[in-house]
C-alpha cells in the first residue's frame, strides 16, 4: 500500500431501523477517497464471522484493498444502531468490537511508514488495546505523511487526555460545529466562535489547517493565514451518516493536490452534500464524483 491514504480504525454496521449498511467513520474516508481516484484502503479489525466476511466483501468489490484488515477469532465484527431523533442521531455501539482490538504487526506499520495520508478520529481510541496500536501506527508514519484527526465525538467514548494527544499528532483537525463548543469547554479556551476556537486550536496544538463543518450552513476553513468561508449547497438530505467523512476525504485528496483553499473547501463542501443525498455513509457515487471533479478542475 506504497503512497496510500488510510483510514486507521473503526469497521463497522450501520443498523438503521430499516436496513443494514457499510460504515466507520475512518472506513468511510478511504471508501470515498477511493471513489474519488485516489489509492486509498482501510486498517481496521473485524471479526471471523458472517458479518466480517460480508463488510470485506463489500470493500472488495468497490476495489479496496483488504491487505490491512485484521480479522479476529475471539471479538466479533462492530455495529452501531443508528436511532435518528428530534434531539439529534443516536448511536448505541457493540462493546468489545473486533476493531476495539486492532493490533500494530510488523506488516501494519510498514504500510504506515509509506502512507501518503492518514486519517484517524477518537471513537477507536475507546479500548486501550486499540488505542495504544492507532498511536503507534501514527508514530511509524513519515515526517511528509499528512496526518488529519477527524475529531468525530461520539458520548461516552472520549477523554480530554485522548483528544489532546491526537490533536498533537495531527497536522490538520477536523470537527462539527458541535464539538467545537464541547472542546472549547473541555480544553479551557472559552472560545466558542468558530474561527476564534479554530485559530486558537492551530496555535496551542501547532497544526496547519482547522475545519469546522456546519451541516447546512457549509463549513469554515482556517489555515495559517487564511479564513474560508463556505455557505451550504441545498439538497434534499436522506440522511447525514458519512457525509462529513466524505467531506474529509475530499479535503485530503485536494490539499495534496495542492488546490487553494477556497476551492478544496467548496469541492469538499460539495462532496459532503451529494453524499447526504443518498442513503448511508457508503453510497457508490463513482460517476457522479467523476463528474463533480470534472465541474472543479
Amino acid at each position: 500500500m506504497t503512497g496510500a491514504l488510510l483510514g486507521l480504525g473503526e469497521l463497522l454496521w450501520d443498523c438503521f431501523p430499516d436496513r443494514r449498511l457499510p460504515g466507520g467513520a475512518p472506513a468511510n474516508v478511504a471508501f470515498h477517497a477511493q471513489q474519488l481516484g485516489m489509492n486509498a484502503a482501510t486498517v481496521t479489525r473485524v471479526g471471523c464471522d458472517e458479518l466480517g466476511d460480508e463488510i470485506c466483501q463489500f470493500l472488495k468489490s468497490q476495489g479496496l484493498s483488504l491487505d490491512l484488515v485484521q480479522r479476529d477469532p475471539i471479538h466479533g465484527t462492530g455495529t452501531v444502531t443508528v436511532e435518528p431523533a428530534a434531539t439529534g442521531t443516536r448511536y448505541t455501539f457493540k462493546p468489545d468490537s473486533a476493531w476495539d482490538f486492532l493490533e500494530p504487526q510488523p506488516a501494519l506499520l510498514q504500510a504506515m511508514r509509506s502512507a501518503t495520508a492518514v486519517c484517524f478520529g477518537t471513537l477507536a481510541q475507546r479500548c486501550p488495546v486499540s488505542r495504544e496500536a492507532i498511536h503507534a501506527c501514527l508514530a511509524a508514519t513519515s515526517n511528509d505523511c499528512l496526518i488529519i484527526y477527524d475529531v468525530n465525538l461520539r458520548p461516552p467514548f472520549f477523554e480530554r487526555e485522548w483528544i489532546e494527544r491526537s490533536l498533537h499528532r495531527a497536522r490538520i483537525a477536523k470537527l462539527n460545529d458541535d464539538e467545537v463548543r464541547l472542546l472549547s469547554d473541555m480544553l479551557g479556551a472559552n472560545r466558542p466562535d468558530n474561527a476564534d476556537f479554530a485559530r486558537w486550536l492551530m496555535d496551542r496544538y501547532r497544526l496547519e489547517l482547522v475545519c469546522v463543518t456546519r451541516g447546512a450552513a457549509g463549513c469554515l476553513v482556517v489555515s495559517g493565514d487564511e479564513i474560508v468561508d463556505v455557505p451550504g449547497n441545498p439538497v434534499q438530505v436522506v440522511d447525514t451518516v458519512g457525509a462529513g467523512d466524505s467531506f474529509t476525504a475530499a479535503l485530503i485528496q485536494t490539499r495534496l493536490a495542492g488546490w487553494p483553499l477556497r476551492r478544496s473547501a467548496e469541492f469538499a463542501n460539495r462532496v459532503g452534500a451529494l453524499v447526504a443525498s443518498r442513503p448511508g455513509a457508503m453510497p457508490v457515487l463513482t460517476d457522479e464524483l467523476a463528474a463533480l471533479r470534472h465541474e472543479f478542475t
